[in-house]
């Protein structure tokens, strides 16, 4: 069994569909998406391993379909499926052919795993050849696989594209049992695999953002010594997983990658956005809802207090993509000549003010998953306050609802991320000052403090929670 950490929820979800497929005796449809090495194919390879059902694993590359049913072809025939000397020296030709071959045969007691990951590579380049792969998929379903104890599973990068494929209208509508989405390693996961704890592995995840091939890559290394290794060139995991979700989901949004790449720079206010990009603030809402709601790799957010607002910032939600967009697309040209020796020393010397900052969304996301919480009083969402000036900014705000004007603020908290000194009264007076300013909260609100180090001791007794690294660990499961 190889190192695998959490995805027990995942695990248990597509073990029971080739359950069903076995106590029913008819086939299941199972759809899993997710950024690129975020770990989908992990996932299925260890259920298989777990399972010990007879399977054939075809990953597509985007050739021809000519190429790609041979290459099914050999797959089937080296696979341990009960099929496999019916695809001996055979050429299909057309998926519908392919499918119903290889789910011949499949015994009702161990239901046969037909695996096809990067399934939108299958689909070409037009409109016209996916409904062409979709239709003949579809109808081998309808009229052959659906009754026959198999479980086919279909894999992609593509988010956008997986979903399409399902919905209303769509071949293959209500055909999958269930639908998975696979998100990267949590904190605590990633922590587990990586054998690191506290500070040291939430500052590891600043970078790898729980992607399971840069987690193994980082382990315990320090931070320096892992850079040099990854910047080394340009075909490392560090440098090559981000070109590869950029490229999945944004090939052709020219304008949509241009605003990314602005936001990860640090731009955050759409007036910023639209002069560093050169465009009317104006034409910037379809790019930015391709990013937030259709890519969901932005966020927008407004200041929480009890004032409506509408002034929106925009922040890169993957912690991984805010690393790599901040550093490694940034200087790529410097990287791509040999000079990742340079960009090390770059980000060494830039790391305790990046990390300082980018804790603040894992924090808050933090308290998020730790709330409902009496220590937290009834706040039932987190989120931050500001003022249009920036004068005013509180990094902890524990409200009743996520959208300003809240009803009622229940705590305001300050996030410490420093590597030499714990929070202090000082930290207790300026966050008492400052919360003063902001709409809904009064003397007796609560006071939490997020903190590296921790709190000495008159900090410790002034603020009402004290949360430290560990404390912010233990927040998500590892199951």
């Amino acid at each position: 069994m190889r190192n695998f950490v959490g995805r027990a929820g995942l695990l248990a979800r597509i073990d029971a569909e080739w359950a069903a497929a076995r106590d029913s005796g008819e086939s299941r449809m199972v759809t899993i998406r997710g950024r690129r090495r975020v770990g989908k194919t992990w996932l299925v390879e260890e259920f298989i391993d777990r399972s010990e059902a007879p399977s054939v694993f075809f990953s597509a590359s985007r050739q021809t379909e000519d190429r790609e049913l041979g290459l099914f072809a050999q797959a089937l025939a080296l696979s341990d499926l009960p099929s496999r000397e019916q695809a001996e020296g055979v050429s299909f030709a057309t998926w519908q052919a392919a499918l119903v071959t290889a789910a011949g045969a499949a015994d009702p007691a161990r239901p046969s795993v037909i695996v096809l990951d990067e399934f939108p590579y299958l689909l070409g380049a037009t409109e016209q050849a996916r409904d062409a792969v979709l239709g003949a998929v579809q109808t081998a379903w309808d009229r052959t696989l659906s009754k026959q104890p198999v479980l086919l599973i279909l894999v992609g990068s593509d988010q956008a594209m997986m979903e399409m494929i399902t919905a209303p209208k769509q071949p293959l509508h209500q055909r999958p049992a269930r639908e998975i989405l696979v998100p990267p390693l949590n904190p605590a996961e990633a922590a587990k695999l990586s054998g690191l704890t506290g500070a040291e592995a939430l500052d590891s995840y600043l970078v790898t953002g729980g992607f399971p091939k840069l987690v193994r890559a980082k382990m315990g290394r320090s931070l320096r010594d892992f850079l040099a290794d990854q910047l080394a060139d340009d075909g490392t995991a560090l440098v090559t997983t981000g070109r590869l979700i950029l490229d999945s989901d944004f090939g052709s949004s020219t304008q949509a990658r241009t605003i990314l790449s602005v936001i990860g720079e640090g731009f955050r206010k759409r007036g910023d956005i639209a002069n560093e990009v050169g465009v009317d603030a104006n034409n910037l809402k379809p790019p930015l809802d391709l990013l937030i709601t259709d890519k969901r790799v932005v966020e927008a957010r407004r200041p929480l207090s009890t004032a409506a607002s509408r002034d929106t910032r925009y922040e890169i939600v993957d912690p991984y993509l805010r690393f790599y967009l901040r550093f490694i697309d940034r200087y790529r040209g410097e990287i791509e000549r040999g000079r990742g020796r340079v960009v090390t020393d770059i980000i060494v010397r830039g790391w305790s003010t990046y990390a300082g900052k980018a804790i603040e969304a894992l924090a808050r996301e933090a308290v998020d998953e730790l709330i409902p919480d009496a220590r937290f009083g009834s706040a039932a969402v987190v989120g931050a306050y500001w003022t249009t000036d920036n004068a005013v900014e509180i990094d902890l705000v524990g409200a009743d609802r996520r959208d300003p004007p809240a009803k009622q603020i229940a705590f305001l908290g300050s996030i410490k991320w420093r590597e030499a000194r714990p929070v202090t009264m000082s930290d207790y007076d300026a966050l008492v000052a400052a919360g003063a300013k902001v709409p809904g909260v009064r003397p007796t609100t609560m006071k939490v403090a997020v903190s590296r180090l921790g709190a000495d001791a008159d900090a410790r007794t002034a603020f009402d929670v004290v949360l430290e690294a560990g404390d912010i660990l233990a927040a998500w499961p590892v199951a």
